[in-house]
């Protein structure tokens, strides 16, 4: 079973490569299932329940989130009505939308899992807790199991992979918006990157327009948030997995319009 897992889709930049490049990168990697972290989707924070429908038209199966999920109020009263958006589990009791979910494909259950970390982010529940709960769950149903980790600190990304190795198929890490060139799988048999990147603009702060982003790092002053503008760069991994939900392979790649 193949897997493409493409990173944080930043901006409008970021949705018309996925758009323009998307095919291209089905053409050659025939994935079975495409996941896609959607966060800052709407002008680089949050997401709203168009924009959602429009990467699930180019053919993205899942679109997880992070600490934007909630960003964009005019998607609350709808998140119920997207059952392939997610936001992190671990977000307290009463939170709004899903944490995960089982996607049939082909001959294939995939359960994929959201989570968020907590170092130097908002101190939500412990990741480790809450996915326990959840793989336990997922594996009693599918032996396909991908978490999305939307998290800052590289030592608790490669902490929770290393947690849930030999249990899940795939962690994979968001949020940084810069891909790492770490991607391997573990001795347990889980695939692993520290982070997949973004679909964005790369000529950029994180996607975000330079100038503006040295103004606010120099000046200190809350410069408007203004996405950069040109052609985007899809950074993505594509995750192998062998009957029994292990991973036999990770590639990293980056596509962008010539």
């Amino acid at each position: 079973m193949r897997v493409l897992f493409l990173g944080d889709i930043f901006a409008e930049p970021g949705r018309t490569a996925v758009k323009e490049g998307l095919p291209k990168i089905l053409d050659e990697y025939h994935p079975h299932i495409v996941i896609a972290n959607g966060e800052n989707a709407a002008h680089g924070a949050g997401i709203t329940y168009e924009i959602a429908l429009e990467l699930h038209s180019y053919g993205i199966d899942v679109i997880t989130g992070g600490n934007h999920s909630f960003d964009k109020k005019v998607l609350w009263d709808k998140f119920s009505l997207l059952p392939y958006l997610l936001r992190p589990a671990n977000y307290p009791q009463g939170a709004l939308g899903r944490g995960y979910v089982i996607v049939e494909k082909k001959d294939f259950k995939v359960g994929v899992l959201n989570l968020q970390g907590r170092v130097e982010m908002q101190p939500i529940d412990s990741p480790f807790s809450v996915g326990d709960k959840i793989i336990e769950e997922l594996k009693s149903i599918t032996p396909y199991i991908i978490v999305d980790f939307h998290a800052e600190a590289t030592a608790e990304k490669e902490a929770l992979g290393f947690y849930f190795d030999g249990r899940v198929s795939a962690v994979i890490g968001t949020h940084t918006h810069v891909q790492t060139g770490d991607e391997r799988i573990l001795p347990k048999g889980t695939a692993y990157i520290t982070d997949v990147g973004m679909c964005g603009v790369e000529d950029s702060v994180i996607g975000l327009d330079k100038e503006v982003a040295l103004k606010r790092f120099i000046t200190g002053m809350p410069w408007n948030f203004e996405p950069a503008k040109g052609n985007a760069t899809l950074h993505f991994v594509v995750i192998d997995i062998d009957s029994s939900g292990k991973a036999v392979q990770i590639l990293r790649g980056k596509w962008k319009k010539i």
